[in-house]
């Protein structure tokens, strides 16, 4: 079931995003002080935006968003990840479903994804762009040296 996260789902939030092979330990870490800023501001003050999938009260996947600033009605996937043993399941086709309405009802019109064009991503930018996401942009190794910054976009 989709879901507004409480607190104590912060324990499988974090569970996850550090199982999450992909997510190096920056990225991990960012997740953590996204997570810390939604907790002590809320969704509205901190622009950070979080949805949980849970069942029987186990979180197995989250998304993270927000607005982009300078923007009009644009907001960006920050985060999107799934327990690795609950992959495969439709879990992340759920949430990114459920990021996308819950844009809508904030009054977002375009949602941009940002992602890694490194070759352990390429699953990640088949599932965005089997979901009706749009490549828009490539960088050439934005991130580092072979590492390139991958941009799709969907309107919502």
């Amino acid at each position: 079931m989709i879901a507004v996260p409480t607190p104590a789902d912060g324990a499988g939030i974090h569970a996850i995003t550090h199982a999450t092979v992909v997510f190096n330990q920056e990225e991990k870490e960012c997740v953590d002080e996204l997570w810390d800023e939604y907790q002590a501001q809320g969704a509205d003050k901190s622009g950070y935006y979080f949805l949980v999938d849970k069942d029987a009260g186990r979180v197995l996947g989250y998304a993270c968003y927000g607005p982009r600033a300078l923007t009009d009605r644009t907001y960006d996937l920050y985060w999107i990840a799934v327990d690795p043993n609950a992959r495969g399941g439709g879990i992340g086709k759920r949430l990114l479903a459920a990021t996308e309405q819950a844009v809508r009802e904030l009054g977002g019109r375009i949602l941009v994804v940002e992602t890694s064009g490194m070759e352990k991503y390429a699953p990640t930018r088949g599932f965005y762009a089997a979901t009706g996401y749009l490549l828009e942009a490539t960088l050439k190794d934005f991130y580092k040296d072979g590492d390139d910054l991958v941009i799709y976009t969907k309107r919502l």
